[in-house]
């Protein structure tokens, strides 16, 4: 079984690393038949973006806070990584495709596991049109922002936010909007993990907003466009004692 282990710049992880090459070699992700991975969540998150690209199933261990996406490890790296990837239960996620044009007409794309945000960049509250699918649900959202969820990411800045947690199999994405002024009593939406959503910013010279997949930020942007991209995904191992499936219905009770 050939491991590579992709480390966080972090004291923990480093050190962490240190411990396990004692004991397995460290491959290159190119060359290895599984991507270890120390860290965080956030950690991970960036892990799938860089090589998901790879096809290679993704193993982590947590040397963050929550480690909703990742495994339970002892620091001292004494665990047999072998024998824990080999009994682990595979999952696999499919992240969501943001395009962005900002106001200098530059258009970016950018994948995300967890959520696209659009949040406000100034003082004052964003003004926002949404539609979905073509048809305008939103004709003027004035609020903080709004985020698009996947079911894994749906515990995280969405549930904050109070969105919805989703199921980790369900067929759904969750449309959030993050403080809402108006409309007053407007909670959010369950969307169809086919359904496309779109973005327009108002008055966006006076009131600009930032778009994020994940952690990646693009400044003043105008238009966002997200859906799920099923033609990508990635396969992340866990424990069959603490498998996302059931945090997930946990953080629920």
């Amino acid at each position: 079984m050939k491991i590579a282990f992709i480390t966080a710049n972090k004291i923990k992880a480093r050190r962490t690393l240190d411990l396990l090459e004692q004991r397995y070699t460290n491959y290159a992700p190119e060359d290895a038949d599984f991507l270890a991975v120390l860290g965080g969540d956030g950690f991970m998150l960036k892990a799938l973006r860089d090589y998901h690209y790879l096809c290679k199933p993704f193993y982590g261990m947590n040397l963050g806070n929550l480690g909703f996406l990742m495994n339970s490890i002892h620091e001292e790296g004494d665990e047999d990584i072998e024998a824990l990837i080999h009994e682990a239960k595979p999952l696999h996620l499919y992240p969501l495709e943001m395009k962005t044009v900002d106001i200098w007409d530059v258009e970016k794309t950018i994948i995300a596991f967890n959520d696209v945000s659009v949040t406000r960049a100034s003082p004052q509250a964003a003004k926002l049109k949404i539609f979905v699918n073509d048809i305008v649900r939103v004709p003027k959202l004035i609020a903080d922002g709004i985020l698009v969820s996947t079911p894994a990411g749906s515990t995280a800045y969405n549930s904050s936010a109070g969105g919805p947690i989703l199921p980790v199999q369900a067929n759904l994405l969750a449309l959030t909007p993050i403080s809402p002024f108006r409309p007053k009593n407007w909670k959010g939406a369950l969307l169809k993990n086919s359904d496309n959503v779109v973005i327009e910013t108002l008055e966006s010279k006076k009131r600009p907003v930032n778009a994020v997949a994940d952690m990646v930020e693009i400044k003043r942007v105008v238009k966002v466009s997200v859906h799920q991209k099923h033609s990508l995904s990635a396969t992340v191992l866990f424990s069959p004692h603490s498998h996302l499936e059931e945090r997930i219905i946990a953080e629920q009770f």
